[in-house]
């Protein structure tokens, strides 16, 4: 399907995505005292990059091919057979050791039983154990600690049943991942298999506080996804704040995280799913890395135009999204070079970024949407169902305001700074009229006092 994106397709046949958007339950909202805004982290704008289609050295697309044009003989032309069927960990390395450097944030698929060549928790055929063992230590070791780690259901071609572990016989869209499986599944049934997919990476000891669907897994039960991720999330790795990725918007409609399905949010196990929405389509080398970059449609040479600097400026997470076998383009690794060179552009003309991986994106969300915010004598009250680093709130002060934050009745000094680029947690700022403080903020109660 060269000019059109599997996502992109699930997109234009679910129906009406309006419509099906607004399926979906925001839940429970806590009051809030007028005038007081929850800022964006820092006063900054999020930024985080999300990977489709990455898992330990198998090259999906090579392998996914065939599975696709067995249910689609005349749409999938591709010569996979002069695809590479690895995608080495030494790219891995490159790749993650650059991001490390560059402090670049996002998500990273690890598929779990990719295109059906093998299990991540058993062995994959074509592979030494000793190569899958390095092969997931490696993500543990580099990946991890700046990127969160989903499934990407559980073979992203041919649905598995979970009873046996192996794929239906049909070889139809009706069973395959990315198209017509999941129609009229309810929450209970999408939940059985996504908590099958999150198994396997609990197995091989790859935490996950959410998943990303294949193409268009679920593009048609939509509010039954979003209850799917938050039993299947909670059950299997006990997540306090679960989030997905199925969406991606490149038209006006806004890209903030959507918080569903809030509840509890005044009892000891307050509950709620998140949302989160890419700004880009995959404009790198595409899912299987044959299609042309498109750099200038993210940002253009001078930082000004372009997707990314558009939704820059609104104040929105602007995160893109690619296919690992686009950024590693066969070898050629154009799809990478072309990633570089965008987040030069984007730290070229702005200076308000923060990268972020999707779950502290998600957290930040939950609070700023369900935190109950009051006032009173110069004083700001918050109660917060989740706590959240780097909490960021404006609200009205005199002008020699100096204020402090207090939990548990114990008063802490925030410390002054002269320029709101400046903020980070324990720190403020002044503003026409009031004061933006920046704070780690706790479960429960808190207050800012000045």
């Amino acid at each position: 399907m060269p000019a059109l994106t599997r996502r992109s397709f699930s997109l234009a046949t679910a129906g009406s995505l309006a419509s099906a958007l607004s399926a979906q339950i925001p839940g429970q909202r806590p009051v809030r005292a007028p005038g007081i805004e929850v800022l964006n982290p820092r006063a900054r704008v999020p930024v985080s990059f999300i990977i489709d289609d990455s898992t330990c050295l198998v090259n999906l697309a090579h392998f996914g091919i065939p599975h696709f044009a067995e249910a689609f003989p005349d749409r999938y032309k591709q010569n996979w057979r002069a695809l590479p069927r690895e995608i080495p960990d030494s790219f891995v390395r490159r790749f993650g050791e650059w991001c490390h450097e560059h402090s670049v944030k996002g998500k990273y698929s690890i598929v779990p039983y990719p295109a059906c060549t093998g299990w991540m928790d058993r062995d994959i055929p074509g592979w030494t154990p000793r190569e899958l063992q390095d092969s997931l230590q490696l993500v543990r070791t580099l990946m991890l600690p700046n990127w969160d780690i989903h499934p990407e259901m559980i073979s992203h071609t041919w649905v598995i049943d979970t009873k046996t572990g192996r794929p239906y016989p049909d070889r139809t869209d009706l069973f395959m991942e990315n198209f017509r499986w999941t129609d009229g599944k309810s929450a209970d049934q999408l939940a059985d298999y996504l908590s099958y997919a999150l198994r396997i990476l609990h197995n091989v000891e790859l935490p996950c506080e959410g998943i990303t669907t294949p193409g268009g897994f679920a593009g048609r039960v939509l509010p039954e996804l979003a209850q799917a991720t938050l039993q299947s999330c909670r059950d299997v790795f006990r997540a306090e704040i679960p989030h997905y990725f199925r969406h991606a918007f490149t038209d006006q409609r806004s890209v903030a995280p959507r918080v569903e399905y809030a509840s509890g949010l005044d009892t000891p196990d307050p509950r709620c799913v998140v949302s989160i929405i890419a700004c880009t389509s995959d404009w790198f080398g595409g899912w299987d890395g044959l299609e042309p970059c498109q750099q200038d449609k993210m940002i253009t040479a001078d930082s000004k135009g372009g997707r990314l600097p558009e939704v820059i400026r609104r104040g929105e997470p602007a995160i893109l999204y690619c296919h690992w076998p686009g950024i590693y383009c066969n070898g050629n690794e154009t799809g990478f070079h072309v990633f570089q060179e965008t987040v030069r552009r984007m730290h070229a003309g702005h200076d308000n970024l923060l990268w972020m991986k999707l779950s502290e994106i998600a957290r930040y969300w939950a609070a700023k949407e369900l935190t109950k915010i009051g006032s009173g004598d110069r004083t700001v009250t918050l109660d917060a169902p989740f706590a959240c680093p780097q909490y960021t709130v404006s609200f009205p002060a005199p002008p020699n305001a100096v204020p402090q934050f207090v939990v548990h009745n114990q008063a802490s000094p925030l410390q002054e700074v002269p320029r709101q680029l400046q903020l980070k947690s324990g720190t403020w700022t002044r503003r026409p009229g009031g004061l933006i403080a920046c704070f780690d903020l706790p479960k429960g109660p808190s207050s800012v006092k000045w």
